[in-house]
């Protein structure tokens, strides 16, 4: 049988009024009374009805969140994220999946949910300001990712620029001379553009060439795409002492590679990552990477949207969420003995 306030109000001896208020959070409860009905609450196991105290403000108590590819770890990480941080402010999360395609993302963003959401979180890769300028809807919009767009809404990413300058000044610092990137995607990719300019800023920083025959473009960014990027440096006869991926699953795709051709990681090549995935922690060497700060990112995006729901933050922010570099085995070996130099970053 369902508990209702009107049964925890005669368990603790006081009005529905009062229990109202103290379910509602209401500053203006003293402390004793409080916790007399939360004793109450406690003891007959009552669960407010979330939906119908969204519904009393005009709202649905849904979030959406728009991804590119559910597949890939770290979107389902800071899925998982974003999802634990609206359930701190009794909000539920609808996943979209857009697959990084325009039509879908256009779809989305157009506000085909608009009657079943209070606010859409999306990480776009293919719209154009111009597409989400248009928006029809005024539902809450928040940005994720590291396309630039000038629009009125708050937009959460890290500096991806800095993150890749931090990867390469760790290969460098460990004694690494020829740093190769894969994953500069063939045709427009903000972030790849971005890892690729910090990539060239540091080495050129550090005197040493930035050579574009390094650089192996795919056409996307999972294992396979690592693998085979890895295959066809490998086999243009450069022989680079470390490589720098997009991501995580690319590098582990590209370690794969260098363990069937019996190349050691990280004694003959060291390998960073980008992302810090759980996968990458956990294989016979575990991945140096770029770890961006994902529960705040969550946590951001999800204040974010609740903040303007609230009439809050009007004006639009771009919000840099924090990143490090967590160092592993894969430029260190096993106990920091693969190859010598100062270590910038810690392990979590």
């Amino acid at each position: 049988m369902r508990v209702s306030l009107k049964d925890v109000a005669a368990h603790a001896g006081v009005s529905i009024k009062t229990v109202s208020n103290v379910v509602n959070d209401y500053q203006h409860v003293t402390p004793a009374m409080r916790a007399r009905v939360q004793r109450s609450i406690d003891a007959l196991g009552y669960r407010p009805n979330l939906t119908a105290r969204h519904l009393r403000k005009g709202r649905t108590g849904i979030i959406a969140l728009a991804l590119p590819e559910l597949g890939n770890p770290y979107f389902a990480e800071l899925a998982a994220a974003v999802i634990d941080s609206a359930a701190e402010h009794d909000y539920i999360v609808l996943l979209d999946h857009t697959g990084g395609r325009r039509e879908q993302e256009l779809l989305v963003s157009q506000g085909f949910r608009a009657r079943v959401i209070d606010g859409l979180i999306l990480s776009p890769i293919e719209l154009e300001t111009e597409d989400l300028r248009d928006r029809a809807e005024n539902v809450p919009l928040v940005l994720l990712g590291e396309r630039a767009y000038d629009l009125p809404c708050d937009h959460i990413a890290i500096d991806n620029v800095a993150a890749a300058r931090a990867a390469v000044r760790h290969l460098v610092a460990v004694g690494c001379r020829e740093v190769a990137f894969i994953g500069a995607r063939r045709g427009r990719s903000e972030p790849a553009q971005l890892r690729v300019r910090g990539w060239r800023e540091e080495l050129t920083a550090a005197g040493l060439a930035a050579d574009d025959g390094l650089v192996a473009a795919t056409d996307g960014w999972g294992h396979a795409d690592g693998e085979a990027a890895m295959l066809r440096l490998l086999d243009s006869g450069r022989r680079p002492d470390a490589v720098f991926a997009y991501n995580d699953p690319m590098a582990i795709g590209a370690m794969r590679v260098l363990h069937a051709r019996g190349v050691r990681v990280p004694e003959d090549i060291a390998v960073v990552g980008f992302d810090d995935v759980v996968e990458g922690r956990f294989g016979a060497v575990s991945l140096t990477s770029v770890s961006p700060d994902k529960a705040a990112i969550g946590r951001l995006a999800v204040e974010s949207v609740l903040a303007r729901l609230g009439g809050g933050a009007v004006e639009p922010r771009r919000i840099r969420a924090g990143y490090r570099l967590a160092v592993r085995e894969s430029t260190l070996g096993r106990a920091g003995e693969g190859r010598g130099g100062p270590v910038t970053g810690t392990d979590g």
